[in-house]
């Protein structure tokens, strides 16, 4: 039986699974025979049925969890003990999607992890077929169709924006151009009462030595546009609550964007005498998450005043407290509650003078450690230990002010289990129609890169910046080959 003849599968998937001729004088041409680039070695990759077209693997290898909107064919599939997500895509777009998401995550940027690219793959009557890159799934990352597809706080759009300036920021301050953000193209992992944002697709991303205002804007501009859409979209199909207002959401992205690029970047300018206020300055990243590695101090051409810029700045300051003291390497703000958990415990435990790793290494053992235990088995792969610590916190806080007195962690963790976990698991039906959404998504990838040059609609918008950037007019800001 074909491809063509398997009616489970949706048409513009079989569309997307290109099959091409190979041109032997093309320079750059597939390879004959597979090939598997990749950091690491891992024997069962081979045993992976690359003579197939994604579209079409067998369910025993696939793995039903909620996948975004994508252009291209995307499966979650089984490598041993490891689930990868694999996406179906032109060769020379897989090898430079992957090559840049190394360089990322070099730079210890938010990123999914790249794993390998599959290359040379033929059918079984010796057609090419499309090259798979292929990277980690992000354990407990949700796409934000699928956050709101469950029971969620009204301001879940707030804070997912909120996230996304952040990601935003560290991308643009280490030098990448996305070139194309939107909510798709990110992963969302709950932080404690916020969210962590990870890019997930860099196809159109450009890594350089430093933006200038006018790629950023083009991408803050972007992005703005799309998740007004994709929001419009979510309103549509009755996931979004009726009194979020869409453009005032997409505008927020603007505003934190902004707010939180001049708090990293901005020079302060005062006299010698008020040089306290690096110390000020230096606390106020501390509280946005972010270390200062580096400050440039330099005296204005009066020689009466002091300019200060952080130059090199860093995110996860709590975070590399705690994993300094516990060895807990979680997000930002969880990171931040479970310190806020341990200072609690030394003082409650009347050892404020005792060092503080010692103290550490007890409140792991005797408050953490048994509370992230009784994490019911079937939930374990819903939720992270330090976000089901903090929302157990949480619970027993509602729980006590409710009763009027201290309730004990163990009766806490109960109801929380009993009453507030449950909305964590998505169900198959719930899952096949987000991943059913998704597929309608993909598009042909050889009229998307290919024939995009040559199509208006497909010719991203010019936009008025303070410098006239226009990204489709420079030839260093998404290079590609076609």
């Amino acid at each position: 039986m074909g491809i063509t003849d398997n009616p489970q599968l949706d048409p513009r998937a079989l569309k997307a699974t290109s099959v091409k001729a190979e041109d032997p004088a093309t320079p750059g041409s597939e390879p004959s025979t597979l090939k598997i680039t990749a950091a690491s070695s891992d024997p069962k990759m081979f045993t992976l049925p690359w003579e197939k077209p994604l579209a079409t693997w067998p369910p025993e290898l696939l793995v039903n969890l909620p996948r975004g909107i994508s252009r291209h064919i995307v499966r979650f599939v089984h490598v041993g003990d490891e689930v990868y997500a694999m996406k179906e895509i032109t060769r020379t777009v897989a090898e430079r999607e992957y090559e840049l998401l190394r360089q990322l995550q070099k730079l210890n940027l938010p990123t999914v992890q790249p794993i390998a690219v599959v290359t040379g793959r033929h059918d079984d009557s010796g057609e090419p077929l499309e090259a798979i890159l292929v990277t980690k799934h992000l354990r407990f990352s949700m796409p934000y169709r699928a956050l709101f597809a469950r029971t969620l706080r009204p301001d879940t759009a707030e804070r997912l924006i909120d996230a996304l300036a952040v990601l935003m920021v560290r991308l643009h301050l280490a030098g990448f151009y996305w070139g194309d953000v939107s909510l798709s193209n990110v992963l969302f992992l709950k932080d404690a009462d916020a969210f962590s944002a990870f890019l997930v697709d860099a196809e159109t991303g450009d890594l350089q030595i430093e933006l200038t205002s006018g790629q950023r804007e083009y991408d803050i501009d972007l992005a703005r546009t799309n998740i007004i859409g994709e929001l419009m979209d979510l309103s549509s199909g009755e996931l979004l609550p009726p009194d979020v207002d869409e453009i005032s959401i997409g505008n927020r992205l603007v505003d934190r964007y902004h707010s939180l690029w001049s708090a990293l970047t901005d020079t302060d300018n005062f006299s010698p005498n008020e040089m306290w206020k690096i110390e000020k300055r230096v606390n106020r990243l501390n509280e946005l998450g972010f270390d200062v590695d580096e400050l440039e101090m330099k005296t204005a051409e009066d020689g009466k005043r002091v300019l200060v810029r952080p130059r090199v700045v860093d995110a996860g300051y709590a975070n590399r407290k705690l994993l300094r003291l516990t060895g807990l390497d979680v997000q930002e703000n969880q990171a931040r509650r479970l310190l806020n958990d341990l200072d609690a415990y030394r003082a409650s435990s009347w050892r404020d003078g005792e060092d503080l790793e010692i103290v550490a290494t007890d409140w792991m053992r005797e408050v953490f450690e048994p509370t992230v235990r009784m994490i019911p088995r079937e939930y374990r792969s819903q939720i992270e230990p330090a976000q089901f610590f903090h929302e157990v916190l949480d619970h027993r806080w509602y729980m006590a002010e409710k009763a009027g007195h201290d309730v004990p962690m163990a009766e806490a963790v109960q109801s929380y289990i009993k009453n507030v976990l449950p909305q964590y698991q998505l169900d198959t039906k719930t899952v096949n129609e987000l991943n059913a959404d998704a597929d309608a998504g993909v598009v042909d990838d050889e009229y998307t890169y290919d024939d995009a040059s040559n199509n208006s609609e497909h010719t991203a918008p010019a936009t008025a910046h303070d410098d006239g950037y226009n990204p489709e007019d420079d030839p260093d800001a998404a290079v590609w080959a076609h």
